[in-house]
């Protein structure tokens, strides 16, 4: 016949084992590998490369003062952070990190890129994906070949008022140069219609506006639903936006290489140069996404547009100045 009771010592015991089991379930769970990134801004492909165990923490970078968002910075291992937000990160909270790879895993343009930043940033940061902007045009077919050979075509009588730019002075001013009639940055301020980064493909699709401009990764989903709109990338070439990654803790530096190495897959490469991401590695089946002869036939930048596009340097004080002035020289008639 089985004891209906327990001893005072028997309750003991199982205390004791019930608060060791309880210990070690927190110091499993807190152990759990934790990347940070802005979820919205980056693909699903990329996102489920993923390893399962890994705890995703949304982090909205324009809001980073905010106590959640500091708190998700400070308990991650992992961060993802794309080239625009590198200035609200403090360094010194990351390990370095290229020197966990081998020098020749990173092809030559992010290699050259990375040698703008200073050397304390530099070590800290792992290109992971460049994304090209692109010119998704509505409605106006007429336009996809002078978009495809220069930037010239944004000022065009009837895209008065009508074209979606983003939020961003260094973007605006860039292609202002790269566009051949004078003044063309006061020209171009004229011909938006408003100023967008999150939702202007949302703003195209539902307003007048004719043109966006817009990271690939952002709008090729639409792309595939809305026969109104086209996607261009200008021979000229297209601004770049930089992704990175960095780390926290030396502990998992196994666990971080064996993702990177996975990103490698045929299948994995395709899928995200599907979506806007591409792999900025020395593997020769990533590099064979950035040489193909022509838009045309394809989903992407063409060679020539890939050689001819640009990159973000970091700015110091006097440069961001220097930007400013031109920018407010241009209001001027």
């Amino acid at each position: 016949m089985l004891k209906k009771y327990i001893t005072r010592r028997q309750f003991i015991n199982y205390g004791k084992l019930s608060l060791l089991s309880f210990l070690i379930s927190c110091s499993n769970s807190s152990k759990k590998i934790k990347i940070a990134f802005q979820s919205s801004i980056y693909p699903r492909s990329l996102k489920d490369t993923f390893p399962a165990i890994w705890q995703k923490e949304n982090i909205n970078f324009s809001q980073l003062n905010l106590g959640k968002n500091k708190i998700k910075l400070s308990k991650s291992d992992f961060l993802l952070i794309n080239d625009g937000w590198l200035s609200s990160i403090n360094f010194a909270n990351f390990q370095n990190i290229n020197n966990l790879f081998s020098n020749d895993i990173l092809d030559k343009r992010s290699r050259d890129f990375l040698n703008s930043f200073k050397e304390y940033q530099s070590d800290k940061l792992f290109p992971i994906g460049v994304i090209p902007y692109a010119v998704i045009i509505k409605n106006n077919k007429d336009l996809i070949y002078e978009a495809s050979n220069s930037w010239d075509f944004l000022l065009a009588e009837k895209l008065k008022g009508k074209i979606i730019f983003p939020q961003s002075l260094r973007i605006l001013i860039s292609i202002s140069k790269r566009i051949s009639e004078k003044n063309s940055l006061r020209k171009l301020k004229e011909q938006a219609m408003l100023f967008e980064d999150k939702n202007s493909i949302n703003w195209l699709i539902n307003s007048h506006a004719s043109v966006a401009i817009i990271p690939f990764s952002l709008c090729e989903k639409y792309l595939r639903v809305d026969s109104r709109l086209s996607m261009v990338f200008p021979n000229k070439g297209v601004p770049l936006m930089w992704n990175f990654l960095l780390t926290k803790s030396k502990i998992n530096n196994r666990v971080l290489i064996d993702w990177i190495k996975s990103l490698e897959k045929r299948s994995t490469i395709d899928q995200l140069a599907y979506q806007g991401w591409y792999l900025p590695f020395e593997n020769e089946y990533s590099q064979n996404k950035y040489n193909i002869k022509s838009q045309k036939n394809n989903y992407g930048p063409s060679k020539m547009c890939w050689e001819n596009s640009w990159s973000f340097s970091p700015l110091n004080n006097e440069e961001k100045l220097n930007i400013e002035n031109f920018w407010n020289q241009s209001l001027t008639p």
